[in-house]
């Protein structure tokens, strides 16, 4: 077995390179070949996305799974779909992220006491991976929050990713059941080690078309975890 990676962008490398996951692997590569008509002179990503953000980051973000069309396309997580449309504008907001957009991986994007993930890494088909798929990509995760030293914060958006982390956290021996965690948007749970888990509904189309989820509540839970998580009121340099 491999050993440990000694850093966040050696981890990253290795989830760039990973194909556990023959299915989401061959449907990823279709995608970039077949692609979209709006994108067709786009050059897609086609790989496991990786994190993206500060490597002393406080607060840690985490998603579904790249899209098919954003992520898979750009490689970069929530960058170039109305999910990431959504999500960076509140992060700008909040002091999180150096400019509201966010089109490419070379777009300047910069982030400050926050890190972006996912419980899988690859775009799955209809926006669903199967549990062996998540099983597959937990790892990823456990080496992640092993590496981001100063956290104490994680934003699970949707209720996939709330579950992803208590799975996490019962393989780490730091809860002894999924009892008594409940998915809500605005719920907060103490963990061990002086970390906060925060639930968040996802800011997918259907969540944030429908009104479910608007910019004033994500805001809102971005804005609570910088205050738990000691971080000021801040700007990020551009």
């Amino acid at each position: 077995m491999a050993a440990s990676p000694a850093s966040l962008a050696e981890l990253n490398a290795r989830i760039v390179a990973c194909d556990r996951c023959s299915r989401l692997r061959a449907w990823c590569a279709e995608v970039a070949r077949v692609r979209r008509r709006a994108y067709a002179d786009h050059e897609y990503w086609g790989r496991p996305v990786p994190s993206f953000g500060d490597p002393d980051a406080r607060v840690l973000v985490l998603g579904l799974a790249p899209g098919a069309h954003g992520s898979n396309r750009t490689g970069r997580i929530f960058t170039g779909d109305g999910s990431g449309d959504f999500l960076y504008p509140v992060l700008h907001e909040a002091g999180f992220a150096s400019q509201p957009k966010a089109v490419s991986r070379d777009d300047g994007m910069k982030l400050a006491g926050l890190w972006i993930s996912a419980v899988v890494r690859c775009a799955p088909p209809a926006n669903k991976p199967t549990p062996e798929e998540q099983r597959n990509c937990a790892p990823w995760l456990d080496e992640e929050i092993r590496l981001l030293s100063n956290l104490r914060v994680v934003v699970c958006l949707g209720k996939i990713a709330f579950d992803g982390l208590l799975a996490h956290q019962l393989r780490a021996g730091r809860i002894p059941a999924r009892a008594g965690f409940v998915f809500r948007h605005g719920a907060e749970y103490a963990l061990a080690g002086g970390l906060t888990l925060m639930a968040s509904y996802h800011p997918s189309l259907q969540n944030t078309n429908t009104g479910k989820l608007t910019r004033p509540m994500l805001l809102a839970v971005f804005n609570r975890a910088r205050q738990l998580a000691g971080l000021g009121c801040g700007t990020v340099s551009e």
